[in-house]
């Protein structure tokens, strides 16, 4: 089910194929899309769905994305480069929380088409914050109605529908469920027919901008984030001070996870180690997936206060400052 306010392809259920414009040569479609929204709507789920791959890590905990990363994908000569974004949320004074909110800005400034992800349960105060900062753009954003198999039944996304095309005319309406891949080739129809011609912006093998190191990092802090208290994760860094292949074909990976309170290093580390060697194993698992091959992966806990309030440290960790 796909709602347009505009011409486009017509209404899929996200069987089959996606009707993608196909022309030869210069007529070949690309361009830049931003994936904005709320903390924990499915943003980053997305992106890994979209582009077959985990390129952004996932956690339920809110502000997991604190990056602009890049997701590539290519489809029958077109080309669509997602950019993940943080969880819009009310500003701080931190450091961090300026660039995250940068991050989101510039990706709406900066992007042919925006696709503003809400949860299907219903707006909140802030979806609809954020509906008003992207009504300048309403041309070029899709609002991608997440997470509608926990609607029950699916009929009470109608009325949903029908209020928020009288509020606010987006360009399309698409109901789908990241986690389970449903209506996604009718989304992808949807935005493909919209971005403007032009050839690909990177090679066909490119999944995304981000390096091993980086997305090594942050793989290790997706695991530290699903075990630690609440209070934790907001406080710590993943910076990765070494990697490369040894000469028995290993990879070897030493990470330094950062803290800014030394009350918090027992927590991670946990009582004879043991939260520290459960992030171990659950990171190595991935890690070999991502680097191909074995990996003994070494890390220390380290604390270093104020690290999120300084743009030098925020650079080290991957941050655009």
């Amino acid at each position: 089910m796909t709602a347009k306010n505009d011409a486009g392809p017509d209404s899929t259920s996200g069987a089959g194929s996606p009707e993608i414009p196909n022309d030869e040569g210069a007529n070949t479609r690309s361009g830049y899309v931003a994936i904005v929204g709320r903390p924990n709507v499915g943003k980053s789920t997305l992106l890994n769905a979209l582009v077959g791959e985990k390129i952004s890590i996932v956690s339920p905990k809110p502000h997991t994305t604190r990056h602009r990363i890049l997701g590539i994908l290519n489809r029958d000569g077109h080309q669509a480069v997602f950019v993940d974004t943080p969880g819009h949320a009310a500003r701080t004074q931190r450091a961090m929380h300026r660039l995250m909110a940068r991050a989101i800005h510039q990706a709406v400034e900066d992007c042919d088409l925006i696709l503003f992800v809400v949860d299907a349960r219903g707006m909140t105060d802030e979806d609809e914050k954020l509906a008003e900062m992207l009504r300048p753009r309403f041309d070029r954003t899709l609002l991608v109605l997440n997470k509608v198999d926990t609607v029950k039944p699916r009929s009470r996304l109608l009325p949903m529908l029908e209020r928020l095309a009288k509020e606010y005319p987006f360009a399309a309406f698409v109901p789908i469920s990241a986690t389970r891949r449903d209506n996604l080739d009718g989304l992808l129809a949807e935005l493909f027919s919209r971005l403007p011609p032009g050839p690909p912006l990177f090679p066909p093998e490119m999944k995304t901008d981000r390096d091993l190191a980086f997305r090594s990092a942050e793989i290790i802090r997706e695991k530290l984030m699903h075990v630690l208290h609440q209070e934790v994760p907001y406080g710590l860094g993943v910076e990765i001070e070494h990697i490369a292949k040894t000469e028995d074909e290993r990879w070897l990976v030493h990470a330094l996870i950062w803290l800014e309170r030394e009350s918090h290093k027992p927590i991670v580390i946990g009582k004879g180690g043991e939260v520290l060697k459960q992030v171990g194993r659950e990171a190595r698992l991935e890690l070999c997936d991502l680097l191909g091959g074995r990996v003994h992966l070494e890390m220390w806990v380290k604390v270093r206060e104020h690290w999120s309030d300084s743009e030098r440290e925020l650079k080290r960790l991957g941050f655009d400052v």
